[in-house]
């Protein structure tokens, strides 16, 4: 829920602050006072697009801040929301809280920031959805639209797994049949590239190179090209170190080492004897390093045709470096993408009759599932219809019938990839499904039912979507829901049987409703009030019983001042209050 909000050089509002509670919250003022603001503040919380127009005169930036609570939420909403938090790294307050942030700069970008971390609007946006649900007057013409149509009907219906396995299985087979026309559309190309494939592949795999190769035959070729040089200096430091191996006679800097610790263990005297110890290393050490020499000269090739083999081997992998890649490592990553690729270029005709086979069975797949998500939609359309229709019937339109009609989506005549089903019949698979979901109104039924977008005026407009709003909301718990003027054009006892359905929702949900109508705000649990605070200016109350019966006296006929005004409110106060 919506704990408080605090918004500073918004519109009218220069700085304000309201706190929200459980239960319906009215908000209410004069015309241009600046209540609307209160929900565009929402809905920049809401990740929506940063209108520098917004801010007010003489500022430089307008900031909205959201304090949102968790608690009340289903287990389902807090786990979202507890993953978009994570992803986020954003922080929790001492309270558990979430402050959100979205400031507004005159001149450069906005800023979004969730948990103490700066996040892009999308991000803000992502959460503030889970948490809020924003209706006004535009959200009544989106409801005209018929992909909004259908998105209320899934959300009744809860067909979300349904609508998941279609779109999977829906992508499955567009790729499979992608594939498959490339394959037979491009035949003859994909042929020729499959040949020139074969021949890279096959003079790669004749040439058989290691990883790293060719890096190998640099150091190799290197030293083969200095072999003498370094055969001479090997000969010279073993002779030094340990004798030359064709003279029987001892001597080198090992032998003359050994003598000399000989000698000194020999004494008498201590400290020469003591010495002698010293020279156990360094005799050690010229042992190794004489080996060591020793190995090399033995490791050294005799044949002076290692040489041109090495050559011949670096040419043989240049080859192969000029044509598919910088180095060796490049050339067989290239060989393994080539033998990638070449598995889906074959072009013959058990391969492309086995593919259409897969894309038939594919297709079946997904006219199942298609299936099974009309035949969901199509159960949940009628107890949808009559459950608005029942609701309308409480907002004083009795004798209106809502309807909801799901139908088969034509396939029109481009339609890439057309859907049959299995009764033969040809739709078009879009994304959520191979249905048309349509709405339907009359607000007298001897009229007959249109579609809502030709049927209904703004007020009907307004209580059909409260209507529907009540019946899809009956299944969740802890959102909150934010309606800006959703009672416009709506008057008499109209308003009040939607003060009635709004306090009635209100004992599942946060209800926040800007409204002009006496008859909704007697209903609230709290009153809100935004008033001129001078220079321009505007700010947010709460307001006292004694306030309240003024303001909705204000409300009913401008007579915040009058005794009959004050006793016409403190009756519909009284009478709105008994009814909770």
């Amino acid at each position: 829920m919506l704990v408080e909000i605090r918004i500073s050089s918004l519109g009218a509002i220069k700085a304000a602050e309201a706190a929200f509670d459980r239960g319906l919250t009215v908000l209410t003022g004069e015309t241009g006072a600046g209540k609307t603001m209160v929900v565009t503040g929402l809905h920049l919380l809401g990740g929506a697009r940063a209108d520098a127009d917004r801010i007010r005169s003489g500022a430089n930036r307008a900031v909205v801040e959201g304090r949102f609570s968790t608690d009340d939420a289903d287990p389902a909403l807090a786990a979202r929301v507890e993953e978009l938090l994570e992803g986020a790294g954003a922080d929790r307050d001492d309270d558990g809280s979430v402050i959100a942030m979205r400031s507004v700069n005159r001149d450069g970008p906005s800023r979004a920031t969730l948990g103490g971390r700066s996040v892009p609007a999308r991000t803000l946006g992502a959460f503030t959805t889970e948490l809020l649900t924003l209706h006004g007057q535009n959200d009544q013409l989106r409801l005209m639209r018929a992909d909004e149509q259908r998105a209320a009907l899934d959300r009744y219906a809860d067909v979300a797994a349904l609508l998941e396995r279609y779109r999977s299985a829906r992508a499955t087979w567009r790729a499979a049949r992608k594939d498959l026309l490339e394959r037979t559309e491009r035949a003859r190309e994909l042929a020729q590239e499959a040949d020139r494939l074969k021949f890279a592949l096959t003079e790669i795999d004749a040439a058989d190179p290691e990883p790293a190769e060719d890096d190998a035959l640099v150091a190799d070729i290197r030293r083969l090209s200095e072999l003498d040089a370094l055969r001479d200096a090997a000969a010279v430091a073993r002779a030094a170190l340990s004798g030359d191996p064709d003279d029987p006679s001892p001597g080198g800097a090992a032998s003359a080492i050994a003598a000399a610790r000989a000698a000194l263990a020999g004494s008498d005297d201590r400290v020469l004897s003591g010495l002698a110890g010293q020279l156990d290393g360094a005799l050690a050490v010229v042992g190794e390093v004489a080996r060591e020499v020793g190995d090399y000269l033995s490791g050294l090739p005799t044949d002076a045709s290692a040489l041109e083999t090495k050559l011949a081997r670096q040419a043989e992998l240049r080859a192969l470096t000029r044509k598919y890649a910088a180095d060796i490592d490049g050339v067989l990553a290239w060989a393994a993408d080539a033998r990638a690729r070449l598995s889906h270029l074959d072009v013959s005709e058990e391969a492309l009759s086995a593919l259409a086979q897969q894309v038939a069975e594919l297709g079946a797949k997904v006219a199942a599932a298609a299936a099974k998500l009309t035949a969901a939609r199509t159960k949940a359309a009628s107890d949808l219809a009559r459950a608005v229709t029942a609701e309308l019937a409480g907002l004083a339109m009795a004798d209106a019938e809502f309807t909801v009609t799901v139908s088969a989506l034509p396939a029109p005549v481009d339609d890439p990839a057309p859907l049959t089903l299995p009764d033969g019949s040809t739709v078009s698979a879009g994304p959520d499904g191979a249905d048309l979901v349509e709405f339907g109104f009359t607000a007298h039924r001897a009229n007959g039912v249109l579609p809502l977008a030709r049927s209904a005026s703004g007020g009907e407009l307004s209580r059909v979507m409260l209507a529907l709003e009540v019946v899809l909301a009956a299944s969740d718990t802890g959102a909150t829901m934010v309606f800006d003027e959703v009672d416009a054009g709506v008057g008499g006892r109209a308003a009040v049987q939607i003060g009635r359905r709004l306090a009635r929702l209100a004992r599942t949900h946060q209800v926040i409703v800007v409204t002009h109508l006496p008859q909704v705000a007697a209903y609230a649990d709290t009153h809100l009030v935004v008033t001129p605070a001078g220079g321009g200016a505007s700010e947010v109350r709460t307001l006292d019983a004694d306030e309240r019966v003024a303001e909705l006296a204000r409300m009913l006929a401008g007579l915040s001042d009058s005794d009959t005004g004050r006793a016409h409110a403190r009756e519909l106060l009284e009478a709105a209050q008994s009814e909770r």
